[in-house]
């Protein structure tokens, strides 16, 4: 059954919708201004990340996201971290790539896994393996028998090209999308995504003309009730904060959903009833813009503290940079302290001392520190 926007009940949404579009302005004009943008954005990245499994029933330690978005893992990483950190890396693309990219055919391809090409194998000639062949059996074999194995050759030789052929025509054919040459033992063959996906861009079409945040509403209870993609489901909010960012309504950030959606029962997120759902999503709106002015809040605190500290300084000092990356990642440790600043082990421990940070891990061996 198709998903259709008839018979919505704007009376009942339009209240929702109007402040959660407020929330979301108000957090996006401070971060516009903010001395801690860069930094608010990237530990956004981080959380959402961990949101979205979490979301699955998977649980994500921020902290071993950072350590292995960071090349400096302290244990094998596991299914679910990767699955973390690609999360990570899309909602970084989509940051890293203009306002209309993720919606459109180039980054919409890409975020769903089928912008690449499939490499062209290459051919290889068999004219000269029948000569040597040959060459070879005749030092072997008398004059007679050498006739029968020519012969023989000649015949595998004809075989190879007429597979050669038929292999060229179907390679001259249209190329089918990579998704429907994926093994069967992971994807579900009778789950076609490329209809899936053309179903929830025919709701994106036509929810065009709507509000911002209803639009993403809607595009986020299809895709769930489509379930447009069998093993990233985490992929549909993300596209839904790129409408956001692409309609100018957090033209500064992109949307921490997952997130929000954290704190919404799933009694109510997964309902029957879609208006049930849709407020539920409205909620979860409005619930990530509070969420993110706390925080944004926190780090402005923070940042006004450790700035105190910085006083009587030296102009070459490395501290104002230190105060950056700890502001920049939910968690630092010494390699990334060292590697951040080009300094020395002890170097490292001393200018995190300076500082005060909070030790995180309760740890002697592989601390991290961060902001209180």
């Amino acid at each position: 059954m198709a998903y259709t926007l008839d018979k919505l009940p704007l009376e009942t949404l339009i209240g929702p919708v109007a402040r959660a579009t407020a929330a979301l302005t108000r957090l996006d004009e401070r971060l516009a201004r903010s001395p801690v943008r860069d930094g608010f954005v990237e530990r956004q990245h981080f959380a959402d990340a961990a949101s979205a499994l979490w979301l699955e029933g998977e649980l994500v330690h921020v902290e071993d996201l950072v350590l292995h978005d960071a090349h400096m893992d302290i244990r094998a990483p596991t299914h679910e971290l990767t699955r973390a950190h690609a999360v990570l890396r899309a909602r970084r693309q989509i940051v890293g790539n203009k306002s209309d990219w993720a919606l459109g055919r180039d980054g919409f391809l890409a975020l769903t896994g089928r912008g690449g090409a499939a490499a062209e194998p290459a051919k290889k000639g068999r004219d000269g393996e029948g000569t040597s062949s040959e060459e070879g059996a005749g030092e072997r074999v008398s004059s007679a028998k050498q006739d029968t194995l020519t012969q023989e050759f000649a015949e595998i030789d004809a075989l190879l090209a007429r597979s050669t052929n038929v292999l060229a025509v179907i390679e001259a054919r249209p190329k089918r999308p990579i998704a429907n040459d994926r093994p069967a033992l992971v994807y579900d063959l009778d789950w076609d995504e490329d209809a899936r996906l053309a179903e929830w861009q025919a709701v994106l079409q036509a929810a065009k003309d709507l509000p911002a945040v209803l639009r993403v509403a809607l595009l986020i209870d299809a895709w769930t009730e489509i379930e447009v993609l069998q093993h990233a489901p985490w992929l549909g909010p993300l596209l839904a904060a790129a409408l956001l960012r692409q309609t100018g309504t957090t033209a500064n950030h992109l949307t921490g959903l997952h997130i929000g959606a954290q704190k919404i029962p799933r009694e109510r997120r997964r309902a029957r009833d879609r208006i049930v759902r849709l407020l539920a999503v409205l909620e979860t709106i409005h619930a990530a813009a509070s969420a993110g002015l706390k925080e944004h809040d926190r780090l402005v605190l923070a940042r006004g503290q450790l700035e105190r500290r910085l006083r009587s300084r030296r102009t070459n000092s490395k501290l104002p940079r230190l105060i950056d990356l700890v502001l920049a990642r939910p968690l630092v440790s010494t390699a990334m302290v060292q590697k951040e600043l080009d300094i020395s082990r002890q170097g490292a421990l001393d200018l995190v001392g300076e500082l005060n940070l909070r030790e995180i891990t309760g740890r002697k061996r592989y601390q991290a520190w961060g902001v209180v």
